[in-house]
């Protein structure tokens, strides 16, 4: 099986959404990590966290080490089977454009749900933002305990919908107002969930153990073979004319 088998368009088609972030991070214990402390990207564990994925069949080729602060744009249909994967010790985390969404599918939440089984201890945070016609976002944040929070809808727009406890994982890590302002970030749970930045409520939620924009961190860069399901969706999200 080659690796454009599910594809219905060709390599050099040009994307018509985009995404600027499609993260997915299992910290497991100590949470107070600080990432540039942990041992370099372990290639072959990276390749095995990506093949472990639902969205992901088979890693097809090694594209080599990239700085998590390097930008990476997807202009292209293949440029959509490059993800961005690393495992730093007790960290691991996979960038990939097939959690990109409309709101209809979750594959974050869905993807999350499975990981939250397989690492039961660990803290897991998504972040996912892309442009299809207009913003739309989902995040999440899943605890040890069970408590967790889900944000999926268009920033400033409607529909916009927040399952879980937001509160009670913000209390659990001592993320307060003040934290949040202190970072520059807008907050408040008594407003529209469409008017918070749950991306940076995420965000917060990983602190010093969030490996994305780091310039003292590899991770490595692979093209996979997506599923058949995982393309069928990247082709409706990323493809919108």
């Amino acid at each position: 099986m080659s690796d454009t088998d599910f594809w219905t368009l060709p390599p050099d088609r040009m994307t018509q959404g985009s995404g600027s972030r499609y993260e997915l991070t299992v910290l497991q214990p100590p949470f107070t990590v600080d990432v540039g402390e942990l041992p370099p990207n372990a290639a072959d564990r990276a390749a095995a966290f990506a093949r472990s994925l639902e969205t992901i069949d088979d890693v097809i080729e090694d594209l080599g080490p990239r700085r998590r602060s390097d930008t990476v744009t997807v202009a292209t249909r293949a440029d959509l089977d490059v993800v961005q994967v690393g495992a730093w010790g007790s960290v691991m985390s996979i960038s990939d454009p097939a959690f990109g969404d409309d709101g209809n599918d979750m594959p974050l939440l869905a993807e999350a749900t499975r990981l939250r089984e397989r690492f039961p201890d660990a803290r897991i945070v998504g972040r996912v933002e892309v442009h299809c016609g207009a913003e739309h976002t989902e995040d999440l944040v899943w605890l040890p305990d069970g408590t967790m929070f889900h944000a999926c809808g268009w920033p400033g727009d409607e529909p916009f919908v927040v399952t879980g406890d937001p509160q009670a994982v913000m209390s659990a890590l001592g993320i307060t107002a003040e934290v949040l302002e202190g970072l520059d970030v807008y907050f408040d749970l008594d407003d529209e969930p469409n008017q918070n930045d749950w991306g940076a409520l995420a965000t917060a939620c990983l602190g010093d153990a969030d490996p994305w924009g780091r310039v003292d961190l590899d991770a490595s860069s692979l093209r996979v073979r997506h599923s058949e399901h995982a393309t069928s969706h990247m082709e409706g999200i990323y493809f919108t004319g």
